[in-house]
C-alpha cells in the first residue's frame, strides 16, 4: 500500500473472531497466494510469529500453526524459532505467450475476494500485463475526490458512484484496447460489480473487442464473507473503512451468491477450495486451448 495512504484506527476496527478453528489456514493460504503471486519472492524472510500475530490480530500460537502448514508443503524454511525463509527456486515467471488472437480476461470480484492475487499469478503464468484498477487510477481518483469535496477514500457517496467510478472504468477499457491494439492480450482486475450485472455492459464489451478480432473472458473470484473481512482488516486500507465500520450493513448491500449472467468462470477463493495456484493453472490452461487433465 502507497505510504502516504491514510490507515483506519486500529482500534476503532478491530477484527472479530473469524472461525478460530480455522485462522491459521487462512493465513496459510494467505501467504502461500502471496508467494504464488510473486509478492514473497524465494530467500525473503518472513515477519517474525509476533509481528503476524499483531498484523492478524491472532495468538502466536495460530501463527506457528500456519508456518507448520506451509513448512509442511515445503515453500518456507525455518532457520531458527524466529526465522522462516521463503523457498520457491522455481518462481521466476514465464515468458509471454502470443495467441493468434488476442485475449482480454476480466477479473471481478466483492473487496478482499482475492482478485488482485489470482490476476498476478496468472500474469506471472502467460507474461501478459496486467491492468489493477486501483494501481492504475487510485491516485487520479483522490485527487478528483478531493477537488470535489470528498474524502480522498470515499467509496460509497453518489459523487462518487456517479462522477468518479465511471471515469475509472473508462480507464481500464482504454487501456485494455490499447493493448489489444498491440497484439497483447490483457489481464484486467477492478471489482466490476455493477457491469458484471449488467448483461448488456457486457455484451457491448465483448462485441467491442470482437470488433478487434480479441476474445473476452469473464472470471469471477467467489470468497466467504469472513474471510474476506479477515483480509479486509489485515490490509487496512482507507477506502475500506467504511465497509468495515458497518460490515452487516455491508454484507445487506451486496450478494455473496452472485454470478455473472454471461458464460464466466467461478474461481473459489474460500479456506475449503483447491489453492488458488491449482486453480489459477487451471485457468491458465483454458485460457490458452489446452488440453486439461
Amino acid at each position: 500500500m502507497d505510504a502516504s495512504t491514510e490507515k483506519p484506527d486500529p482500534a476503532s476496527l478491530r477484527p472479530r473472531q473469524v472461525r478460530g478453528e480455522s485462522v491459521h489456514q487462512q493465513i496459510a493460504r494467505h501467504i502461500r497466494n502471496e508467494i504464488a503471486a510473486g509478492i514473497r519472492r524465494d530467500g525473503d524472510v518472513l515477519p517474525s510469529s509476533r509481528e503476524l500475530a499483531a498484523e492478524w490480530n491472532t495468538s502466536a500460537f495460530t501463527v506457528t500453526s500456519a508456518m507448520k502448514l506451509l513448512e509442511a508443503e515445503g515453500v518456507i524454511e525455518s532457520k531458527s524459532r524466529s526465522k522462516r525463509v521463503v523457498r520457491v527456486p522455481n518462481q521466476e515467471r514465464r515468458g509471454p505467450v502470443r495467441l493468434p488472437k488476442p485475449r482480454v480476461v476480466l477479473i471481478g470480484g466483492y473487496a478482499g475476494s482475492g482478485k488482485t492475487e489470482l490476476g498476478r499469478m496468472l500474469a506471472r503464468a502467460t507474461g501478459w500485463p496486467m491492468l489493477d484498477k486501483d494501481t492504475l487510477t487510485r491516485p487520479i481518483v483522490e485527487a478528483a475526490l478531493e477537488i470535489l469535496g470528498q474524502s480522498p477514500h470515499d467509496r460509497e457517496s453518489e459523487t462518487y458512484l456517479k462522477l468518479v467510478r465511471p471515469r475509472e472504468y473508462e480507464a481500464l477499457s482504454a487501456a485494455a484496447e490499447e493493448n489489444v491494439q498491440c497484439g497483447n492480450s490483457v489481464i484486467v482486475t477492478a471489482p466490476f460489480i455493477a457491469e458484471f450485472q449488467n448483461p448488456q455492459w457486457l455484451d457491448r464489451t465483448r462485441a467491442r473487442f470482437a470488433s478487434m478480432d480479441a476474445s473476452l473472458s469473464v472470471v469471477w473470484v467467489y470468497c466467504d464473507e469472513d474471510t474476506m473481512n479477515l483480509y479486509l482488516r489485515r490490509r487496512g486500507a482507507a477506502r475500506d473503512a467504511a465497509k468495515l465500520a458497518d460490515w452487516a450493513g455491508y454484507l445487506s448491500r451486496i450478494d455473496t451468491g452472485f454470478r455473472p449472467p454471461v458464460d464466466h468462470t467461478v474461481v473459489n477463493n474460500c479456506v475449503s477450495a483447491k489453492p488458488l495456484q491449482e486453480q489459477a493453472e487451471t485457468l491458465v490452461k483454458s485460457l490458452m486451448g489446452l488440453e486439461l487433465d
